[in-house]
């Protein structure tokens, strides 16, 4: 039993379940962003879409190591795939500081607007409505399993909300004030999280492991 009296078994099935709605969720935006991106030529939308790439890439080590625990082995088999899947996500937020860097840098030194994009707006909005719900519902369960994993994952999604809203007000500025360089900016403003979020998560995989 945990500290919430709900059993460890059931709280790994129901992060489990938040998981896979997320994977199945990135794995979809991914689709569309990088096809609505590339029809109009915005760096924004296919950045956005290699993102949700990388998330699905952490989900599905998430779901790997969530059925560790699920699966009712012994305690050091739960303890050595949280370890691992909790440094995979660290990297995986190193990687995206990377990705959104190179982007950004790229976009403002070739003056490249966020083109205009419904499609890409709406998908903007939707993931908006959707991520910070998912993020909040990981949180919690994290909390309750105490999977600093699953709690780094949940962050993650966090970090695509806040990727949505950049998107979005890159694309709206861009279209009504001629803002070009918003989108770009916007998401570089992540990156100091980003990284800091990487490095405490792997460091504390690292000193967890020794």
């Amino acid at each position: 039993m945990t500290s919430t009296g709900t059993p460890a078994k059931a709280l790994a099935a129901r992060g489990l379940r938040l998981v896979l709605v997320t994977l199945c969720y990135n794995v979809a935006e991914a689709i569309v962003a990088l096809w609505a991106g590339e029809a109009a030529g915005s760096i924004a939308l296919v950045g956005f879409g290699l993102d949700s790439v990388i998330e699905t890439a952490a989900s599905g080590m998430l779901v790997w190591r969530l059925t560790r625990e699920g699966s009712g082995r012994n305690p050091e088999t739960a303890d050595r795939a949280e370890g691992l899947a909790r440094r995979f996500v660290g990297w995986t937020f190193l990687a995206l500081a990377a990705y959104v860097v190179v982007q950004s840098v790229r976009s403002l030194a070739r003056g490249a607007a966020a083109e205009e994009s419904v499609v890409g707006m709406l998908l903007a909005m939707l993931s908006l409505a959707v991520m910070p719900l998912l993020a909040w519902r990981k949180w919690r369960v994290a909390e309750a399993m105490g999977s600093a994993a699953l709690m780094a994952e949940a962050k993650e999604t966090l970090a695509c909300s806040y990727l949505s809203l950049c998107l979005l007000a890159g694309l709206a500025l861009n279209a009504l004030l001629g803002w070009w360089w918003a989108d770009p900016v916007g998401a570089a403003l992540m990156v100091p999280w980003l990284v800091r979020e990487g490095i405490e998560t792997t460091s504390e995989a690292d000193a967890s492991a020794g």
